[in-house]
């Protein structure tokens, strides 16, 4: 559940940032697969990558992850 939640969250700012899953993934440095699966709870995203999402949406990472 609360990978989901992250996921969702993770998508609703990149939307809200004006970023396709491609321009996101290239700045953090993964794969478009690798942050559609994210973005999907499919794969959860370690405190890196975390941390590269927030940086690049300009955010913090208690933001991202609501806590």
């Amino acid at each position: 559940m609360e990978n989901l939640q992250l996921a969702q969250r993770i998508r609703a700012f990149r939307k809200l940032k004006g970023f396709t899953q491609q321009e996101l993934a290239s700045r953090c440095g993964v794969s478009l697969a690798v942050l559609g699966a994210v973005e999907r709870g499919n794969r959860r995203a370690d405190e890196q990558m975390l941390t590269k999402i927030a940086g690049v949406l300009g955010i913090t990472v208690q933001e991202l992850t609501n806590h």
